[in-house]
């Protein structure tokens, strides 16, 4: 029986290889993050701008939705690359070997904080995680201090903490399928969960549960979602001086004039605080590659060694510029090294 299965596996990979090649496309197709998005764009007119190849086709579909895209399949119809604002799941990884895509190249590209941030009409908001976690949780514990939890009765940040405004509580951000989404919930949401102590012991307990108190965001109006469109937000934000907005710190430092981060655990967003591991909402960011089109779908080769050259994702390079924080030269030369070797995926 498994003897079956895999020469069956092994003859649906080589004709989907066949019939990529036989209708191979002349152009690189991009999904995935928006936070990633930007970097990736910059990088694939760059591309197109000083090779003989066509410039690649980037598309915004949040960090999930990408990697599901990506996961379909072997095949010009599906992308050839996906990027994420956090590192693939063991999950999706499986999905991807159980549609045929076996070999994946991971790049860890570099460094980008999560901001809270409203209009520049406003105050700036300090805010500790603690306060994000009252706030945004759809279940918190209970108000008397016995170790319950309840529905989020929490309308104003100054419910939440008397030394915030009194403004109602009213935060713009990323859907579910978005990697940004679900970094906030493990930087953001959890490290203000884990500032009640029998709250945080429920790891040890009852995971699952954890995970749920700790992750879940409320639906009863004081979260919106605004879909993966931070333009969007920033014009909301713009329109709402009163309300804050979710996206990575580089698109703040795209419209500093405009937003501005909030103070988190008295960390103020900025590229040295990121760099430097201060600012406690920050993660890494990646791409990936799916290894049966290279060599195949022209120009990976070539896209991967530009995306990883010094003067893209060096200390000094354009990606900084669109406000990437760069990797150390260490980590930098070790993943370039693995990118150039096409290195397989290793959870």
């Amino acid at each position: 029986m498994k003897k079956t299965l895999i020469t069956a596996t092994l003859a649906a990979t080589t004709l989907a290889g066949a019939q990529l090649a036989a209708a191979a496309r002349d152009y690189i197709t991009i999904v995935g993050s928006s936070t990633v998005f930007p970097f990736a764009t910059v990088v694939a007119e760059r591309f197109g701008r000083g090779t003989t190849f066509k410039t690649p086709n980037v598309e915004s579909t949040g960090s999930g939705g990408g990697l599901k895209l990506f996961c379909n399949g072997v095949g010009v119809q599906h992308p050839d690359i996906t990027n994420s604002s956090r590192r693939i799941k063991a999950s999706e990884v499986e999905m991807c070997h159980e549609n045929g895509v076996t070999h994946i190249v991971e790049v860890l590209i570099g460094y980008d904080g999560i901001v809270l941030a409203n209009s520049v009409k406003s105050r700036p908001m300090q805010l500790t995680r603690k306060d994000i976690f009252l706030a945004l949780a759809k279940e918190i514990p209970n108000p008397d201090g016995t170790e319950t939890l309840v529905a989020n009765p929490y309308k104003t940040w100054k419910d939440v903490n008397p030394a915030l405004p009194s403004t109602r509580i009213e935060v713009l951000g990323p859907p579910p399928t978005s990697g940004t989404r679900d970094a906030f919930a493990e930087l953001a949401l959890e490290g203000g969960c884990k500032a009640f102590d029998w709250v945080a012991g429920l790891k040890k307990k009852d995971k699952n549960k954890y995970k749920s108190v700790c992750h879940t965001v409320r639906e009863d109006g004081p979260y919106i979602d605004a879909g993966e469109n931070d333009n969007l937000i920033v014009q909301k934000l713009n329109a709402n001086p009163n309300a804050l907005g979710v996206f990575g710190f580089s698109f703040l430092d795209q419209n500093s004039d405009k937003v501005q981060g909030s103070l988190i655990d008295n960390r103020e967003p900025t590229f040295e605080s990121i760099a430097d591991g201060s600012y406690p909402v920050s993660r890494p960011l990646y791409f990936y590659v799916k290894k049966a089109h290279v060599g195949v779908i022209p120009g990976i080769k070539e896209y991967l060694a530009e995306f990883t050259s010094e003067r893209a994702w060096g200390e000094e390079g354009y990606l900084t510029e669109k406000g990437m924080i760069p990797l150390p030269d260490q980590e930098r030369a070790k993943v370039g090294g693995n990118v150039k070797m096409l290195k397989n995926l290793a959870m």
